[in-house]
């Protein structure tokens, strides 16, 4: 990577920064140029989000180091883009264009500066990605929470209100936690640099690094609370069922980003030496308490928000497992999963706006009541009777059958094909050929069993939405507000139709993070622009 591509490294920070700077500028009035503004850069962080991804999955390798003012590691900020970030970056574009476009129909307008907090959103989370030392992690971190705020408020409303305090408390402790940890680190590394820290943590003293070890216990639990690990994760069904729609939509990226980040470290950090496993055992077990609270989530859902909300912890709780397992050919199917799953809680969110509508605020209550005591006016239909399902409901009754396979895990979609290569990596019959411990089997349990009730689920609400609706009203559906939720749902077929070139991306991928002397090397390697002032702020 070099000449001008090499300085699309920085783009998908710069994009949103300059966007959300530009729209601060704009009166809340003009929301047609506000909402101009934030679908050009959205489109735009997309575009290049896809050509960085196609360069790190080309031939040329391992590239993407980024010194910003031309200062060499460890001294100065670095970027580094590689597999997996390159995916993180493409991810969240997708997920972002769909929820922007979602928005347009009406909930952009339903506050003020949403574009800025979306578009400062985007920054924080591209930047939490890319980073290369932990301190500028923090900031694009403080930055991310901040648009969140505003973002989980954005429409008012008593219930989101009330979510969202609760929400803003936690994310402030898990803030200081986050601070805590990395003071700790510092103090006894004496470095934030990732690449440096990996280099320098073999070489410390028994006592210096046990400290060390405590400063990263104390990072990861802010990052387990962002991921959604129990018990850490009671905030988190509540505050994204009572999201608005949109806003949901890009947060089912957020608890990605604690997934992405506690990867890094583990297999950046602690993957030899005498560090080698740490914190492991945790995420295992912590890993199956997540899976199982969000599998009984599930079952007890009789709101389609809450069923979501359960939804991403299940997704959390099966990939931190599959960190705390630590073997490659079981991660690579994690990966999939990771991307399928995202992109379906993504579209999920947003559909369940749509098919709510249908529904008065009552409808669910009497639909379990009526379920649990029976109806005896029940009119028995005579024979020849047929209802006509209209074409609304019936392009939101496939999406939402589409939603069901794919958390369910059944096949054919992306859902079945990342739990297959999870679970027969897990078993021994994939790449790693190793019988499977017991904690292994328990996890193997845990997962099919998280697609039973989630299948039970999603097929008792779908019956009572689409099937036994009270009043029988078809939703006014625009046309901007079911193509974003088609648009990531034809990504999830995307996924099917090339699974075995996205396996084959998510092997090496994998291979990269489990040899961590790749990134050590590029990041202390990368050389400084000859020439340029470095006071002039010019980068690499």
């Amino acid at each position: 990577m070099n000449g001008w591509s090499h300085h699309l490294i920085v783009a998908p920070i710069l994009i949103p920064l300059a966007a959300a700077a530009i729209l601060l500028f704009i009166d809340e009035r003009q929301r047609v140029a506000k909402a101009m503004v934030s679908l050009a850069s959205t489109l735009l962080l997309i575009t290049v989000a896809f050509i960085l991804f196609r360069i790190e999955s080309g031939p040329n390798g391992y590239e993407g180091v980024y010194l910003l003012g031309n200062w060499a590691a460890p001294f100065g900020v670095v970027l580094v883009l590689d597999g997996l970030s390159a995916l993180m970056l493409l991810l969240t574009a997708s997920v972002a264009v769909a929820a922007l476009v979602y928005s347009l129909a009406r909930w952009h307008a339903m506050g003020s500066h949403f574009h800025s907090m979306f578009q400062l959103l985007l920054m924080g989370v591209n930047g939490a990605f890319l980073t290369g030392d932990l301190f500028n992690l923090f900031v694009f971190f403080e930055v991310m929470l901040a648009a969140s705020y505003g973002l989980l408020l954005h429409g008012s409303g008593q219930l989101r209100v009330k979510a969202g305090l609760h929400y803003i408390a936690v994310n402030l402790a898990a803030a200081l936690l986050f601070l805590i940890g990395v003071s700790l680190i510092y103090g006894t590394a004496g470095t934030l640099n990732m690449a440096d820290l990996a280099a320098r943590i073999p070489e410390m003293e028994a006592d210096r690094r046990m400290l060390m070890e405590a400063g990263a216990g104390v990072l990861g639990i802010a990052f387990l609370i962002k991921a959604g690990m129990w018990p850490l994760c009671f905030w988190l069904p509540t505050a994204y069922s009572a999201a608005a729609a949109p806003v949901a939509g890009i947060f089912a990226i957020l608890s990605k980003l604690g997934i992405y980040i506690i990867l890094r470290l583990t297999t950046l950090l602690f993957d030899s030496g005498p560090s080698a496993g740490f914190g492991s055992t945790v995420l295992l077990y912590g890993g199956m308490a997540t899976l199982i609270f969000g599998t009984i989530g599930v079952l007890a859902s009789q709101a389609l928000g809450r069923l979501a909300g359960f939804s991403v912890l299940i997704s959390s709780g099966t990939l931190l497992m599959v960190i705390g397992i630590n073997d490659g050919a079981v991660s690579s199917g994690a990966l999939l999963y990771l991307v399928s799953s995202t992109l379906t809680i993504s579209a999920f969110f947003m559909l369940i706006e749509l098919v709510e509508r249908s529904q008065d605020a009552g409808a669910n209550v009497l639909a379990v009541t009526m379920e649990a005591y029976g109806d005896a006016d029940e009119d028995e239909p005579e024979e020849g009777d047929g209802v006509t399902m209209p074409g609304t409901l019936a392009i939101l009754g496939t999406c939402f059958a589409m939603c069901g396979l794919l958390l369910s895990g059944l096949p054919p979609l992306s859902g079945f094909i990342a739990k297959f290569a999870m679970l027969s990596a897990m078993m021994g019959t994939g790449a790693i050929g190793v019988p499977p411990t017991v904690a292994v089997w328990v996890l193997i349990v845990l997962v099919i069993l998280s697609g039973v009730a989630a299948l039970i689920s999603m097929t008792r609400v779908g019956i009572r939405t689409f099937w036994t609706s009270l009043e029988g009203t078809v939703p006014r559906v625009l046309v901007i507000e079911i193509v974003p939720v088609m648009f990531l749902l034809g990504l999830t077929l995307l996924l099917t139709v090339q699974a075995n070139s996205a396996i084959q991306y998510m092997d090496t991928t994998i291979r990269t993070l489990n040899t961590p002397s790749i990134y050590i090397d590029a990041v202390r390697n990368a050389t400084i622009v000859p020439g340029v002032d470095s006071d002039a702020g010019e980068g690499n």
